[in-house]
């Protein structure tokens, strides 16, 4: 029964940790990280966790290493989310207040309270905190602040100041996110679904009927000579508009959007789909062409009406195959366009016959389309009586043309419609005029971005690609809103700065945030962060001295060392950071690094708060521990793989830390020596090396793989190789004070239990990471060792496939020509020749066949081996006669048999032949 009272552990660390944390400058290296701060408007789950326990991990492991670390943290309350949230409980919305009565088990006493969105501020950053504090992070909590601080502000002012000074700010007319009911822009940080939604610009290609307008959307307005018919559902009841004075029959749906897109609006009658079947519309391009009826034409998707191109949409080429099947406008034809290489002279027919599609409601049929949309657009050609252009030409072109000569104009869209509020209402695309902007198109600005990307570390490298797709796309962003919690926009107070928007340079007011609370706001004037962060002017608000300690400190801590944060941030908040850093910070403050995370499963599915699928982190903290939940976190995947949590995995993980307590306490009356302990302070030195190099590149999954579970491989085999009714050596006390140091970042609580008991003065927190002694490095008892474990597990596998009781073991060891054989293989660049390679050897040439056959078994055996102890055997050959010998008295207890160690070449066992170096031929009878 394990002593381990992990809750007793907790409670005594939390209070033992209350300042340890707080990190001052000093004569030493600072490590600087910093996490994305959380939005507190909801209990913290499973996958808040893992955020913010792997930088601990990382912070914990830089400490011990010897450096100042600053982990900081702050709550993110600016926009509208806990407005939205307020409003809803408020209303008495049912499905809100259930949320956060049972799902977060807010006391109803608090939850009455939530109509004011501050409340919900207060009680759930307490909470954040606490649970933090719960999970041993090891923050400096003297910084927090949350982004309503009246001391805050003033730090966005001065930054808004900068970028509106330098032009980076402007006015101007743009789509964005809008919610009418919010009557607010939003940004991916207000909304219930459609986070990833990006704003698409169609082209209306405008038809005339009966004396109207009729428009269809577009996103390929190069296909315009190629409409054959229109679409309409006679199920949809359509509407007559005035639109800027003119005409138009469209859904309603449409003309909503149009009227928040810059257009007046004014809605007439209504007209049946059935009205429009059958009829004909013209347009200059296209000539005359029928409507025809379609039940997948959905009203709330564009105009509610399309152009049909049977020759390059698979959508209308089937659509308009399976009316003629049914007899019905049998004379309409495709009418190709555009020429691609790898299809025929109608590349949607093609694709549609080559796939087998039945018709159109095939699930193939998405996958379909976006295959031949996209071989049009990156390698088609229109034909040379519509311009000969590229399709990706052609298109720019003939939607200028159509936009100057021929009516049509723009509609902007979602690529995905469903797109929601926080607030529960529907998110549209708005045209604002008089909105605030930054001009992240500015192409200097995206210049400067990619300058220092390229001079920072990213880990995992592969999401550089992503970084540099996200500057080039990057559009102007509206910074600004009417309504919401955050700061004014100082030169126009009427506008609230965007949470996105204010959230992006604060790791530098973290380094000065605990000297600004004792500072009156109103002294905090522009002035006063010029000097703090560039050192220039000569503020009076403050007097000189407190400015040059907060400045001197800004200097120490500055730029961060990394950032953590999430993936889908990179197409937001992580760009933004480097543009902002660009536009205020002089180089040699720019951001150093990034480390990005892949995202959180339970039981396999995405985690929601939203929607319920969440495994709260104080629920698994109280269920299983601290130290559980954070070692499953970590070593559950590397930090930017997605991880799923599974609460039966994580009873295991429990388990695992009990064995480890139970070791480290049971090897305090270890004494004595055995010749295994030499082997155990070896492999030590190689966990040593291995998790530290680990730790260095971010993985902590594998430093815990090689700090934990390789520490206990070895343990298990040391135990194994003892003599029989040996406890362990001395070597285990030695062992135990490491392996309490290697594990102290991963399950701190637990560690800090231990430190004392393995003869450890202060905190473990702040014991030094282990070093490799490498006086205790010893390749050749490693090899050994290794030889010997590899035939005892080949030894067990054969003896599985004997029915019979074995009577004994013989062990027959290569000659020295096969280890030579084995060095010029594994030393030859190039596998597949070292055959002749061999042969190029004297004694190998008289041994002919024998050594080319011997030859071909060496090389597979060479491919399977770990790289690092092909290495090692051939720089220093292992005399396997002598070690196994050495261990034959082991090895007839392990199984209970005579062993003999034999020469293969002095045998003439028919078997002996077969071995090979590190892998001796095994007779068992």
């Amino acid at each position: 029964m394990s002593g381990l009272d992990m809750q007793g552990n907790e409670r005594e660390c939390i209070a033992r940790w209350e300042h340890a944390f707080e990190a001052d400058p000093a004569e030493k290296e600072k490590y600087y990280l910093t996490v994305a701060y959380p939005y507190p408007s909801g209990a913290m789950h499973v996958g808040h966790g893992r955020t913010y326990i792997v930088p601990d991990v990382l912070a914990r492991y830089q400490r011990m290493r010897g450096k100042e670390v600053l982990f900081p943290m702050a709550f993110h309350v600016t926009g509208t989310p806990v407005i939205g949230i307020s409003k809803r409980i408020a209303n008495g919305d049912t499905t809100t207040i259930g949320l956060y009565r049972d799902l977060y088990r807010v006391p109803q006493d608090i939850l009455d309270r939530f109509i004011d969105p501050m409340e919900i501020v207060r009680h759930f950053s307490e909470e954040y905190r606490r649970v933090m504090q719960k999970c041993g992070l090891s923050i400096d909590w003297r910084r927090r602040f949350i982004t309503v601080d009246p001391q805050y502000s003033k730090f966005i002012e001065w930054q808004y100041k900068h970028l509106h000074e330098e032009e980076h700010v402007v006015r101007g007319a743009h789509p964005v996110k809008y919610c009418p009911q919010c009557e607010n822009p939003v940004g991916d940080h207000d909304l219930l679904e459609g986070e990833k939604a990006e704003i698409i610009k169609f082209t209306l290609v405008v038809f005339s009927w009966d004396g109207a307008r009729i428009p269809c959307a577009t996103l390929r307005p190069e296909t315009v000579y190629g409409v054959t018919n229109l679409w309409v559902n006679p199920d949809v009841t359509y509407v007559r508009v005035t639109l800027d004075g003119e005409e138009w029959i469209l859904s309603r749906e449409a003309a909503a959007k149009l009227a928040l897109q810059d257009h007046d609006v004014r809605v007439g009658e209504e007209i049946p789909g059935t009205a429009l079947v059958d009829g004909t519309v013209s347009h200059p391009l296209s000539g005359d062409v029928p409507v025809l009826p379609a039940t997948f034409v959905d009203p709330d998707m564009g105009t509610g009406i399309v152009m049909s191109v049977p020759a390059h949409a698979p959508f209308d080429y089937i659509a308009l195959r399976d009316l003629q099947q049914q007899g019905k406008y049998t004379s309409i034809r495709p009418i190709p366009l555009i020429s691609v290489e790898g299809y025929g002279e109608v590349p949607a027919k093609d694709a549609v016959e080559r796939a087998g599609i039945r018709d159109q409601n095939d699930p193939g049929m998405e996958a379909l389309t976006q295959e031949v949309y996209s071989a049009e657009f990156s390698r088609g050609k229109v034909f040379e009586k519509y311009g000969g252009k590229p399709v990706r030409e052609a298109r720019d072109d003939v939607a200028a043309v159509m936009m100057e000569r021929y009516g049509s104009i723009p509609m902007f869209e979602f690529d995905n419609r469903q797109v929601t509020c926080r607030c529960g209402g529907r998110v549209f695309v708005k045209i604002l005029h008089d909105q605030w902007f930054l001009e992240y198109s500015d192409p200097c600005w995206k210049e400067q971005v990619k300058t220092q990307l390229e001079r920072m570390a990213l880990v995992p490298p592969e999401v550089r690609t992503e970084f540099d797709r996200t500057v080039d796309w990057l559009k102007d962003w509206a910074c600004t809103r009417r309504v919401g919690l955050g700061t004014k926009l100082p030169w126009d107070p009427t506008w609230i700065i965007e949470p996105l928007s204010d959230s992006t340079i604060y790791m530098a007011y973290y380094t000065i945030a605990h000297h600004l609370k004792a500072i009156p706001p109103e002294n905090l004037t522009p002035e006063v962060f010029e000097y703090i962060f560039k050192g220039e002017g000569d503020p009076t608000t403050v007097d000189r001295e407190t400015l040059d300690t907060i400045r001197s400190e800004f200097l120490y801590w500055y730029p961060y060392d990394y950032r953590f944060s999430a993936k889908d941030l990179i197409s937001n908040h992580l760009t933004f950071q480097l543009f902002h850093h660009r536009a205020i910070f002089p180089q040699e403050l720019q951001p150093q690094g990034m480390v990005v995370f892949g995202m959180g499963l339970l039981n396999g599915a995405k985690m929601s708060s939203s929607k319920g699928n969440v495994f709260l982190l104080e629920d698994a903290v109280e269920e299983f521990g601290a130290d559980t939940v954070r070692m499953f976190l970590v070593g559950s995947a590397e930090p930017w793989q997605d991880f799923d949590w599974r609460n039966e995995l994580v009873s295991s993980t429990r388990k695992q830390i009990e064995r480890f307590w139970n070791t480290v306490t049971e090897a305090k009356g270890a004494t004595g020596a055995h010749d295994i302990d030499a082997w155990l302070a070896s492999r030590l030195q190689r966990r040593i090396e291995n998790a530290t190099a680990a730790l260095e590149g971010f993985q902590t999954r594998q430093a815990l793989q090689e700090a934990f579970f390789g520490v206990e491989a070895d343990l298990k085999w040391y135990r194994r190789r003892l003599p029989e009714g040996a406890g362990a050596g001395a070597v285990m006390q030695d062992l135990c004070r490491t392996w309490v140091r290697l594990l102290a970042p991963f399950v701190p609580f637990t560690c800090e239990a231990l430190w004392k008991d393995v003869g450890g003065e202060g905190m473990v927190s702040f014991a030094p990471w282990p070093e490799v002694d490498e006086a205790r490095v010893s390749p050749g008892i490693e090899l050994a060792e290794e030889l010997l474990a590899r035939t005892v597990e080949d030894i067990e596998s054969i003896m599985k496939l004997i029915p019979m009781e074995p009577a004994s073991v013989s062990l027959f060891v290569a000659p020295a020509w096969k280890h030579e054989a084995f060095r010029i293989i594994a030393a030859s660049a190039d596998k597949t020749r070292v055959v002749r390679e061999i042969m190029q050897n004297e004694e190998m040439r008289k041994r002919g066949r024998e050594a080319t056959d011997a030859a071909k078994q060496i090389t597979k055996l060479v491919l399977k081996l770990p790289p690092d102890l092909v290495k090692q055997l051939e720089a220093s050959p292992l005399d396997e006669q002598t070690v196994l010998e050495g261990a034959r008295e082991f090895l007839e207890h392990e199984f209970g048999v005579p062993v003999k160690v034999q020469s293969a070449e002095a045998s003439t066992h028919p078997k002996a032949s077969g071995a090979l170096p590190f892998k001796p031929a095994i007779v068992i009878e």
